[in-house]
């Protein structure tokens, strides 16, 4: 009887020691929550020089923002070049599925306009010197190291040379072979997987901000493998090209990026390689470079 009463006892004792279970942590805060909260003091203004306006005939715009902090003087040549009216009969002449969509001139035989380098150095890379980076904590599958400039754009560098990475919406420079290194008059954009491999091989002079459903979405092409139009009536014509600084000021676009090196960016890159719950039950920890591209918004008046 002692021996059932002291076991009696004991089972209250031992019920009462389980501690409580422990609340499941709260989530933080979405990508899209994140923006949204972050102060103007967080975004600067993407000069209008640096806005390169594609419009086609059916009202569609397509937007780029062009790097020309990193590529100078090819974005030199792409300025003169939509200011001359050069582009004013250019079609979109290429569209590569998973790869790239080209436009220009699909001839190849109209003169390029005055006042451009015809061969520009090969801006692919430069000096790690050149430009100091915000880091990007997370690792990338093909450059050793990669961060973030003060004026928004995603890099990578192997410690000793930095590059544009070409990710989704990256605008390149078409060219020839070496030493080619191409004027600007025909650019594309990536519509696929990141083709990495293009890195360093040619100059990637911005990228597409807006409008990405104008170049993404049209037919595949079919000639040479390569995406080409074979029906020259499949081309779509482009009405004209402008850079934003030479609209009035009432019709010029405004856009902000995120300047990264900041606790809203740096909450950024983190809501982006850790997903919150409800959806995702496992974070992935880690992103890709081209999973990061700074945040851009438009700015309405």
């Amino acid at each position: 009887m002692i021996r059932i009463a002291s076991l009696a006892l004991a089972l209250p004792l031992l019920f009462a020691a389980t501690p409580p279970p422990k609340p499941a942590p709260k989530a933080k805060p979405g990508t899209a929550d994140i923006l949204k909260a972050a102060p103007d003091g967080a975004w600067a203004e993407v000069s209008p020089e640096d806005l390169l306006l594609i419009d086609f005939p059916d009202g569609r715009r397509v937007t780029i923002w062009l790097a020309s902090g990193f590529t100078p003087v090819h974005v030199a040549n792409i300025r003169t070049i939509a200011r001359s009216g050069w582009w004013r009969d250019a079609t979109v002449y290429r569209v590569q599925d998973n790869y790239v969509t080209q436009w220009g001139d699909a001839t190849e035989k109209k003169v390029p306009p005055p006042g451009i380098v015809a061969n520009p150095p090969p801006e692919y890379d430069w000096p790690a010197r050149d430009h100091k980076l915000s880091r990007n904590p997370y690792r990338d599958a093909y450059a050793r190291m990669t961060g973030f400039s003060s004026d928004g754009w995603a890099v990578a560098s192997d410690g000793k040379q930095q590059w544009l990475p070409h990710c989704y919406g990256a605008v390149g420079v078409a060219r020839d072979l070496a030493p080619s290194t191409g004027s600007g008059t025909d650019l594309y954009t990536v519509i696929g997987h990141a083709p990495r491999h293009l890195d360093r091989n040619i100059a990637v002079v911005g990228r597409v901000i807006d409008g990405m459903a104008a170049l993404s979405a049209l037919p595949r092409g079919t000639g040479g493998g390569l995406g080409l139009y074979e029906d020259p009536k499949q081309r779509v014509p482009i009405a004209r090209v402008r850079i934003a600084a030479d609209l009035p000021a009432s019709e010029r676009p405004r856009w902000d990026y995120l300047v990264p090196g900041g606790p809203d960016f740096a909450a950024y890159l983190d809501s982006k390689a850790n997903r919150q719950p409800p959806f995702f039950t496992v974070p992935a920890g880690a992103a890709d470079l081209c999973n990061l591209p700074v945040p851009v918004r438009r700015v309405t008046p």
